[in-house]
């Protein structure tokens, strides 16, 4: 699967690219933040065409799995409603919430060698006055990238145990699409589990020799 053509219509800065065997091209995280992290962030929502319809297909899908036994006898059409609705929430928070709310977007790409790779995107503004994110469009973001996923979650186990099997399908596609994006999204704000690890070894170090350092001087 190739990646998208039409990106950013700004100049891109490429973050991580993750293959399946967690090789990581060795690229620096959000230049942008890194300039602007003195400055204040604008709490105003500037997209909020945008911002509604993150939360309008997540929350619309949710209420449809909850009601459709009371709302059609047809398991048919209640399937496939749910399946529509999760794709056009797959699709919207994929290639255009997370580029306007949070200024990143991923896709995954198969080489030649058949090695999965991701790829994050982050958009670098040239105008000092935007480049920071929109901090309640970010929350919003968050909010409904992490919640609808947990529920899905939930909505499984509780179909399994109520050996509702019928329903056990489409609540699978709906942890899957919406994990899809929760995953993709993370792995483009944290980096790499390598990276993580490296993050956490130095600062156990840092506080180490703190500790050290105090206790010596104390001493």
């Amino acid at each position: 699967m190739t990646p998208p053509e039409p990106r950013f219509p700004v100049a891109v800065t490429k973050l991580k690219l993750l293959d399946s065997n967690d090789d990581t091209e060795d690229v620096s995280l959000f230049d942008a933040e890194e300039e602007t992290t003195n400055r204040p962030r604008k709490s105003k929502i500037r997209h909020p065409v945008a911002s509604f319809f993150h939360l309008f297909f997540r929350v619309s899908v949710v209420v449809v799995y909850l009601l459709c036994e009371f709302l059609s006898s047809s398991f048919t059409a209640c399937m496939v409603t749910i399946i529509l609705l999760l794709s056009c929430d797959f699709w919207a928070v994929k290639n255009v919430t997370g580029r306007l709310m949070v200024d990143l977007h991923w896709w995954n790409h198969i080489d030649e060698d058949g090695k999965s790779h991701w790829v994050c995107e982050s958009r670098k503004e040239s105008s000092q006055e935007n480049k920071t994110v929109s901090e309640a469009e970010s929350r919003i973001f968050w909010l409904g990238l992490i919640t609808c996923p947990v529920l899905w979650v939930i909505f499984a186990f509780s179909a399994l145990f109520s050996f509702r099997i019928k329903w056990l399908a489409v609540v699978i596609m709906g942890v899957v699409l919406q994990g899809a994006n929760l995953y993709g999204y993370i792995r483009c704000k944290v980096g790499s589990r390598k990276n993580l690890t490296s993050m956490a070894t130095s600062y156990l170090g840092k506080q180490f020799l703190r500790q050290n350092t105090g206790g010596d001087q104390t001493s």
